[in-house]
């Protein structure tokens, strides 16, 4: 054989044959052409894949010590875009909790807090919907536009059916006094039409 059995392997880095089968399945193990393990790449491919919050401590159920695992050796870690340490750290400062230095990097803990907090936060909005509390965001814009179109409809229409009734009461020519409301009314409609509402 080129590299270590499941048996030799699983006493290299101190788990159960069990666990190296499962890891070997998972594709979390590099193999020789002959399917012996390749320890050295597979030390490297795991440390690689393994979540630190799961590894277990070097003792069992029993509080007896196990065989010191073999240190895995010094690994390169993949450089993270600078979008997702960005995200992560706006996550965190918009629950006032502490946000990696510029440069710094984001520590395993940081990215794994921050997760945490969006799931949490896409649970509330989920239950939000469900109760009612939110609607959909295209909804909003329609139910918007079309009360703005209903209200600049209303004003559009004004000048015609109150014109008569102002000019009654100031003395004036009817189509004189229409005339000058709808000049008013259509210049004070083009302005709020520049109006662009925020809807982040």
């Amino acid at each position: 054989m080129q590299g270590m059995s499941e048996r030799q392997y699983a006493a290299h880095v101190g788990l159960s044959r069990g666990a190296i089968q499962k890891a070997k399945t998972a594709e979390r193990l590099v193999l020789f052409a002959d399917g012996s393990i390749d320890a050295k790449a597979s030390d490297v491919r795991r440390a690689e894949t393994t979540d630190p919050s799961k590894v277990r401590s070097d003792r069992g159920a029993s509080g007896a010590a196990k065989a010191p695992r073999t240190k895995p050796p010094e690994l390169k870690l993949k450089p993270v875009p600078e979008a997702a340490v960005a995200a992560v750290g706006d996550t965190l400062r918009e629950q006032g909790l502490a946000v990696p230095a510029v440069g710094g990097g984001t520590t395993y803990l940081q990215a794994k807090t921050a997760n945490e907090v969006l799931k949490a936060q896409e649970r509330r909005i989920r239950l939000q919907k469900l109760k009612g509390e939110l609607i959909e965001r295209a909804r909003a814009l329609s139910l918007v536009f079309r009360l703005a179109r209903e209200v600049r409809d209303a004003w559009v229409n004004w000048p015609a059916r109150s014109s008569a009734l102002m000019a009654a009461e100031l003395g004036v020519e009817p189509a004189a006094m229409q005339k000058a409301l709808e000049k008013h009314v259509r210049a004070h409609l083009d302005e709020l039409a520049e109006v662009q509402p925020d809807f982040r």
